[in-house]
């Protein structure tokens, strides 16, 4: 789950990071008073789950009533990278003398945390290890142990920080760790975290995501999400405890298990196709679930046509059928559906469906041959081995 930049900072502030003094506004005129409240000069910076709202217009400076008046209204209801703002952060303005990066996360290839510590902070960390590699930290953490002051002063030294601020940076380095630990984190990370003329080490921006299978440990965490600008089709998904990415392609996905579906868009992609989205019904799913699913997947009208990739386990081929049956009783799809049954019941599905004469459903034998045959279908074109394949009619 990913937090906003205000959201993100108040658990800083919990653990102990230096964040400026600020407040949440919904409107103008709740602006003008969370202004007044922050005390002048203060900065107006759009809330949004995305990167560049500063380049988009999304962050101003205002000096006074009416500049904020005019920011607020400008912002609110902007559009940057396809996010409705709804939310501000008004916050007192900074002096900055520096900027740095600091970031911690699971490093799952070393099955450890990272810690990144950068001198060369406000611009995309990715530019910094391209252009300036050596300065640029990278430290592993014991899990078991934490980062000590030592190590994150270590950290600090290495990273070439101003000889004046380690201290600072050492102690913001671990107060972000134990935010990472203690919120069940997967990445925390302030870009910039600045050093201002009185040599003060603060965040000045957030980015916090967290583990939302861990939601359960951290009830005051639990109401975080920002609906607001969620994609309603992945709310509706998450909601009927499905796991839904939307994605930019045409060609709808279902599968059971996160590493078949991975496996699937791959091959779609393959096969030429653009995969609209990515759908784990998980392991176990019963007809009412795949119902669930397929109305899901048709609710985006990019959607040309849907592939279905089941591999049984737990997941019995013929509860597939039978919600693949039920849905088109329900929701009488449009459009062509291709359906892989391999595993438990695999037979009994395929005799289902071929009962069933659904219309424009198709089934595939391998894989291979269902990517082929949806990028077909959703191009328009002609099926390959639609004569020994159409389970339809």
């Amino acid at each position: 789950m990913d937090l906003l930049e205000y959201q993100g900072k108040q658990l800083f502030a919990r653990h102990g990071l230096n964040v400026s003094p600020g407040h949440v506004a919904t409107t103008v005129d709740e602006a003008v008073q969370a202004a007044a409240d922050a005390g002048y000069p203060v900065v107006v910076k759009a809330q949004v789950l995305i990167g560049g709202r500063g380049k988009a217009g999304g962050v101003k400076l205002a000096a006074n009533e009416d500049e904020v008046r005019t920011h607020a209204s400008n912002i609110l209801g902007m559009d940057i990278r396809g996010h409705t703002v709804h939310t501000l952060w008004i916050e007192h303005a900074s002096d900055i003398a520096s900027e740095y990066y600091a970031s911690v996360l699971l490093d799952r290839s070393a099955s450890a945390p990272l810690v990144i510590f950068s001198v060369e902070g406000g611009v995309e960390i990715e530019e910094v290890a391209h252009n300036s590699p050596d300065k640029l930290v990278r430290r592993h953490v014991d899990a078991l142990d934490g980062l000590s002051h030592a190590e994150a002063l270590a950290i600090a030294t290495e990273g070439q920080a101003d000889e004046d601020v380690r201290e600072g940076v050492a102690a913001a380095l671990k107060a972000l760790y134990e935010t990472w630990v203690a919120e069940d984190a997967s990445l925390v990370e302030i870009n910039p975290l600045i050093v201002t003329p009185e040599r003060q080490v603060k965040a000045l921006d957030a980015k916090v995501t967290l583990d939302d299978n861990a939601l359960f440990r951290h009830p005051d965490n639990q109401g975080l999400s920002d609906t607001a600008n969620e994609d309603p089709i992945e709310h509706h998904a998450h909601e009927q405890g499905l796991q839904y990415v939307k994605l930019d392609g045409d060609i709808g996905i279902l599968g059971n298990g996160a590493g078949l579906v991975m496996s699937t868009l791959d091959v779609v992609a393959q096969a030429g196709g653009a995969p609209a989205n990515f759908l784990d019904a998980g392991g176990g799913s019963d007809a009412a679930k795949i119902t669930q699913a397929v109305e899901v997947i048709l609710s985006n009208p990019a959607v040309k046509a849907v592939l279905f990739n089941i591999f049984g386990g737990i997941t019995r081929c013929d509860e597939v059928a039978r919600g693949l049956i039920t849905a088109f009783e329900q929701i009488k799809p449009q459009l062509p559906f291709v359906v892989r049954l391999d595993g438990t019941n695999d037979v009994a599905g395929r005799a289902l469906l071929a009962d069933a004469k659904l219309p424009n459903v198709h089934a595939a034998h391998t894989m291979n041959q269902a990517a082929e045959m949806v990028v077909a279908l959703a191009a328009g074109l002609p099926v390959p081995g639609t004569d020994d394949a159409s389970v339809g009619s």
